[in-house]
Parts: structure tokens; C-alpha cells; sequence
């Protein structure tokens, strides 16, 4: 980002303003993919540096909506230029404010569907970003700015010490009484199923029918790919997929969809 600084009489910014290298994962972990950037920088004349910052501020937030609608190509970092922003968003009071949304509305759904009687009625929920946040992770490590590291995340997940989305956990609760079967499907390793179980029951989050992770043999697929090869198994096996909860476009699009899919916010990494 450059701002020249000259001086006639009045101080002036000239702003550049191009939103940088973005890209992703494969084993619901961002990782690898080209390079985006936008088709050209914008240059903005401003007369302080509040003008600036409001700029950014705004270009910032357009560019964590473009994500959450899925209208970002792949993308690898958060732009250096939004560090602060999606800090702020994460630490502050909009991140949670979002998450309610998403669960209440994905409750008032679940209240409205009908069950059967044949304990087939079930509903999806990834887990990071979901169930349970890494953002003490992310926080140590640029919030999104850093390019993903296999080895450090798996160092944090054996931990076990990723704390609940609260608002996921009431969601999870409310569901279960209402007698959906839960079934939980992530890209986490199985090598890391004793540790992921013993984080979510510590988290508050109990009684899942199935928990599904990623096997030697689903190792370097796309998560949409992986996710979309599991929903299609549960639907062999008679399940009915009607709710799905994930953070990621890849926990939710593919094939063997649910009924009504619900998108949690994450501006810190994408996954295709």
C-alpha cells in the first residue's frame, strides 16, 4: 500500500488501494491455490488520513462480504491491507452478533421441520470454525495474514483446547432435543479423532451419531469433493439430510445437499 504525501497548502493522501494475493486449502485447512487480485488498484484522493482509514474500513468490509457470499475467487491470505479490520470484526462484537443470527435462524428451521418417527431426520455440523474456534490460534498467527501451516495447526488441535462457538452450542443443544440425528463431518485427520472427541464433549457438545473425519484414503481431496462423497453415504444409508451448519462454502455446496444449509462467518481462510 503506498500513500504519498504532498503539500501544497492542504495535506493530501493519494491511497493505493489493491487488495492482494488471496487462495486456500485441501483438508479443511487453507493451503494452496493461485494468487488473485483485483483486475486493477484503485486510486483514491483524500484530504486526511481519516478519509484514508474510512476507505479501508470500507474496502475492507466489502471485500469480508464478497467472501461470505461466495463471490471471491480462491484466496490464500487476508490482504494485508485488512489485517486490522478482520481483527476487529473477530475480537469485537460483530463476529457474535453474526454467529446469533445464523443460529437463531437456523433454529427457528429446525422448530418448523416435521420429524419422522424412523431416527433418519439429520443434521450436518462441521466442527472448526463451527463448533469449536481456533481463534486463539489465528490471533498468534496474523488472523488469516499468515500462509496456513499443516504442522502449527495440528500442534493447536492436539491441544484439545479450542473453546466452543457459543452460539453453535446452543444451536447443537436445541437441535438434539428436537431429535435430529447429529452427525458431525470435518477435514480433520483420524489421526486425530481421540483428541477432536475429548475437545467437543470438554466444549459442551455431546451425543453426536456420527462423527466423520478424514481417512488415509480421502487424504489431498478438495473438501467439497470429500463432504460431498460422505453426505451421499449418509443419504445411502437412509439419512435425510435437512439442516447443515459449516463456516466454509465447501462444508455446504456440492452434492447430496440439505434442505436448508446455514453459513457461519469466517473471514480469516477459505476452503475449496
Amino acid at each position: 500500500m503506498a500513500i504519498p504525501i504532498q503539500f501544497p497548502f492542504l495535506l493530501r493522501f493519494f491511497f493505493l488501494f489493491s487488495l492482494c494475493s488471496f487462495s486456500v486449502s485441501d483438508s479443511d485447512s487453507p493451503n494452496s491455490h493461485q494468487h488473485r487480485v483485483f483486475p486493477r488498484p484503485l486510486i483514491v484522493e483524500y484530504a486526511g488520513v481519516a478519509e484514508v482509514a474510512e476507505e479501508v474500513r470500507l474496502r475492507c468490509g466489502a471485500w469480508r462480504v464478497a467472501g461470505e457470499a461466495n463471490n471471491l475467487g480462491e484466496w490464500k491470505t487476508v490482504p494485508e491491507e485488512c489485517v486490522e479490520y478482520v481483527k476487529e470484526y473477530m475480537t469485537g462484537k460483530g463476529y457474535l452478533v453474526d454467529l446469533e443470527m445464523v443460529s437463531k435462524e437456523a433454529e427457528e428451521y429446525a422448530k418448523s421441520v416435521k420429524l419422522s418417527d424412523d431416527g433418519k431426520d439429520a443434521w450436518i455440523f462441521d466442527i472448526d470454525e463451527t463448533l469449536l474456534s481456533n481463534l486463539p490460534y489465528y490471533a498468534a498467527h496474523g488472523y488469516g495474514l499468515e500462509l496456513f501451516d499443516h504442522e502449527k495447526f495440528n500442534d493447536w488441535v492436539e491441544t484439545g483446547g479450542a473453546p466452543a462457538v457459543e452460539p453453535s452450542l446452543k444451536l447443537y443443544e436445541d437441535v438434539l432435543n428436537l431429535g435430529f440425528k447429529i452427525i458431525l463431518l470435518t477435514g480433520r485427520s483420524e489421526r486425530h479423532r481421540s483428541v477432536t472427541v475429548d475437545n467437543l464433549v470438554n466444549a459442551g457438545f455431546k451425543e453426536w451419531d456420527q462423527l466423520i473425519l478424514r481417512s488415509s484414503a480421502d487424504q489431498g481431496k478438495r473438501a467439497v469433493l470429500f463432504k460431498s462423497e460422505k453426505r451421499n453415504e449418509m443419504e445411502k444409508d437412509g439419512y435425510r439430510i435437512l439442516g447443515n451448519s459449516g463456516d466454509q462454502w465447501s462444508d455446504l455446496l456440492g452434492s447430496s445437499l440439505s434442505v436448508r444449509s446455514f453459513k457461519l462467518p469466517n473471514p480469516m481462510y477459505y476452503i475449496p
